[in-house]
């Protein structure tokens, strides 16, 4: 295993620099707490709409499948617009695209919207990414799980939000009408103190040399901003984008069942209310919250590498172990150590990705961003049959699969600390 690489002692952050930060977390805010406004509201467009599980699963894999499609398109807007201007503005189109959900009539109207949704969310997904690894260049530390920790403050938020208005019986469009104008309006009061200027800005000139020093091979410089992504990408550097995604699936996979499935299994399996049912989700996500909060000081200490294969391990046997003794509090337990175990996979995929040397700029982060989605295409449908076939909690022994793959697959991940 190659030794952890220090980064190089940084200088204080100046004040531009903060308020980036700021305006970046925000970003992450705010998209985390827009579409965590639906989830809670699941079991009621399923009974509206009397879907099965299976059926239920179909019209979710929308979601994923909508940003599969779009996420590869993620790297020319921010060649072309910026990677603020994307983030921003894309959330204001979310936050409207939200507000559709509940006039679908049907199914596969449903599935139509969730399409849209996920095509926006993927492209704000890598702006925002992209935007925060800007800033994290000029903090010379890593700042980046920070960012995804705010993002799951902001699903908390909205998932609580969501349980609220569950079990108040407020109606959707009422719901999400204020949750769409309340964040969309925010996304725009953080646009204006976002980085300047292009995308390469803060990139040191000796990032290849640090990441041939993490076992990454060297390549010859990429004309970043040209047409070819793939310029100076060398074989290995492919290899490892293929490994990142599917590392990167794996925590999509256990994020999604706490998203798809958590309110489905409570309220059904176990039969409780729906307010309560709502509390899976929010379980994972406050729980993902405290890890990707403090995720930079473990990643900072042990290494990226370190910190994710025992997370993977903690996904794994939290999930199984409440899965083998199933009951409210164990439930909620065992998605709250699964958010807990993979808060800080997909940022650190991310980072690796963002750090391989031949590629244009933001490609091997919208690569791998697209890769990611992959488990969240596969997660509904997997799991909604396997439920329909045996039950809903066999379906959910997928989480335990993937934190057992994270555990073998985080060898490829950049080990870098502070000290």
């Amino acid at each position: 295993m190659p030794a952890a690489v220090p980064l190089t002692a940084p200088a204080a952050p100046t004040r531009r620099a903060r308020l980036a930060r700021a305006a970046v977390a925000t970003l992450f805010l705010t998209n985390g707490a827009l579409f965590a406004n639906v989830v809670p509201r699941y079991p009621q467009i399923k009974e509206d709409l009397g879907l099965s599980n299976a059926v239920l699963g179909t019209a979710l894999a929308a979601l994923p499948l909508g940003a599969l499609l779009a996420g590869l398109l993620a790297g020319a807007a921010i060649r072309r617009f910026g990677s603020s201007r994307v983030a921003a503005i894309g959330i204001v189109l979310l936050a409207a695209a939200t507000l559709v959900i509940p006039f679908a009539p049907n199914w596969i109207a449903f599935g139509a919207v969730l399409f849209a949704v996920g095509a926006l969310d993927a492209i704000v997904d890598v702006a925002q990414n992209a935007h925060g690894l800007r800033v994290q260049r000029l903090y010379g530390r890593s700042i980046v799980n920070s960012f995804h920790g705010v993002w799951s403050i902001g699903a908390v938020l909205g998932g609580l939000m969501g349980s609220a208005a569950a079990g108040l019986r407020t109606p959707l469009p009422v719901h999400l009408g204020i949750s769409a104008a309340l964040f969309g309006a925010v996304a725009l009061v953080a646009y204006r103190f976002l980085l300047p200027g292009p995308e390469d800005a803060e990139r040191p000139a000796q990032a290849q040399d640090l990441a041939a020093a993490d076992g990454h091979p060297a390549a010859p410089p990429a004309r970043r901003g040209g047409r070819r992504a793939f310029t100076g990408a060398t074989g290995a550097a492919v290899r490892m984008l293929a490994a990142l995604g599917v590392l990167a699936a794996c925590g999509a996979f256990v994020e999604d069942a706490g998203a798809s499935w958590g309110a489905i299994y409570l309220s059904g399996d176990l039969r409780t209310s729906a307010a309560t049912a709502g509390l899976a989700f929010v379980a994972l996500q406050a729980a993902m919250t405290v890890g990707r909060l403090t995720g930079d000081r473990a990643v900072d200490r042990f290494g990226q590498r370190t910190v994710v294969r025992a997370g993977g391990a903690l996904a794994a046997v939290g999930m199984g172990a409440a899965l083998a003794a199933p009951s409210v509090g164990t439930t909620l337990a065992g998605f709250a150590l699964a958010g807990l175990g993979v808060a800080t996979l997909v940022p650190a995929a991310m980072h690796t990705a963002d750090e391989l040397p031949g590629l244009a700029n933001g490609t091997g982060l919208t690569i791998v961003s697209w890769l990611l989605r992959g488990g969240f295409l596969l997660s509904p449908p997997l799991v909604g049959l396997v439920a329909d076939l045996t039950s809903l909690r066999v379906g959910l022994l997928g989480v335990v699969l993937a934190g057992a793959l994270t555990v073998i697959l985080a060898r490829v991940l950049v080990n870098r600390t502070s000290g």
